[in-house]
């Protein structure tokens, strides 16, 4: 009877007994969570390298992401049940409470875009659609802002502040700073543009108005180009994709085009032969399609020949299409020469009366 009077003891306004369950809630919360925590980290880590649903991969980065300092808020929230405290100390404890829920909720919502955003570059470079892992810092650094954004607004919210009032100030406020850094802006819209839409990749060779060049980096506000002559070309993301940019990059072949003359001498029987020697000389390298070799018109000096063929494997290629197109060149001057079959070359014929 006497150990249940001194239970019955009030102090702050609690008695004891309520007091020795909140202490007995907090202790097993303070212990028993990162307890339980310790033990998923470590589990996971033993998970590493091995096959596992993605959902129960997400679910042990969720917990990962967990702070001390959350538990530790949650085991005050839990013991605090079973107290009744002044007003003042509730309101404290009640902000204390949401705004570290919130924070915690934002990291796992960023934990969660992380983990989506890397099965999707994994799958990407599986794909040989990506070749450097830097293109998705777009799309994390804008989920970050939006996500701590939303989660500071969720927080007032549930302090009681009117959030209607300050979402018009920032509508308002949002406006006049895209207005002042509308070209930023500009180029980040441009990058995220880039990387859901992938026009180019990393690797790619990138040719703009009079610049060309394999591309390096694909950054936030820009991108930047190793040109052809070597020097690095950094380009904002809105120019490249304001101007008509040529991807040579994702060429399955590269067509050369080019002319030829005949002289106007050359007996009709000749005339015949040039596609059939042309054809045998582009066939004759390696590394070529030929496509068509036909007449095309009447010149000032020269029966005009148009010529086509094709590399393919452009992507393997490109790097010694020079070389092939002078061994074609080389072949057909050759195969000319020996035929009998004379290029043209500008002439004018000069009436002198007497």
């Amino acid at each position: 009877m006497a150990a249940m009077g001194v239970l019955d003891l009030a102090y702050f306004g609690n008695p004891l007994s309520d007091w020795l369950l909140a202490a007995v809630a907090f202790l097993v919360c303070f212990f028993v969570l990162p307890a339980i925590r310790l033990f998923v980290v470590a589990r996971s880590r033993k998970l590493v390298g091995r096959e596992a649903p993605s959902w129960i991969t997400l679910v042990l980065l969720l917990i990962t992401r967990t702070r001390r300092l959350f538990l530790v808020v949650v085991a005050f929230y839990v013991a605090e049940r079973f107290l009744d405290l002044p007003e003042r100390v509730e309101d404290v404890s009640t902000a204390l409470i949401v705004l570290t829920f919130w924070i915690q909720a934002a990291l796992w919502g960023i934990a969660a875009v992380e983990f989506a955003l890397k099965q999707r570059q994994d799958r990407m470079i599986a794909a040989g659609e990506l070749k450097q892992s830097g293109s998705m810092s777009v799309l994390l650094f804008v989920a970050r802002a939006a996500i701590f954004a939303l989660a500071a607004l969720l927080a007032l919210d549930n302090l009681g502040v009117n959030i209607t009032a300050l979402v018009a100030g920032l509508g308002i406020g949002g406006i006049a700073i895209a207005l002042a850094v509308q070209t930023v802006l500009g180029d980040l819209l441009a990058s995220l543009s880039i990387t859901l839409d992938k026009p180019f990749r990393v690797g790619d060779l990138l040719r703009l108005d009079d610049i060309e060049g394999v591309v390096e980096f694909i950054g936030v506000r820009s991108t930047r180009l190793r040109s052809v002559t070597g020097e690095q070309i950094i380009i904002a993301n809105a120019d490249l994709l304001r101007n008509r940019l040529r991807n040579l990059g994702r060429m399955p072949e590269r067509r050369a085009l080019f002319q030829l003359g005949i002289a106007y001498e050359t007996s009709p029987e000749k005339l015949s032969m040039v596609s059939e020697v042309v054809r045998r000389a582009v066939e004759s390298v390696q590394g070529t399609r030929f496509e068509y070799c036909a007449m095309r018109g009447f010149g000032e000096s020269s029966l005009n020949f148009e010529v086509v063929y094709f590399v393919p494997d452009w992507d393997q290629a490109r790097l010694r299409f020079i070389t092939i197109n002078d061994a074609v060149n080389r072949a057909i001057h050759a195969a000319f020469v020996a035929e009998g079959i004379v290029f043209a070359y500008p002439t004018r014929s000069v009436i002198v009366r007497q």
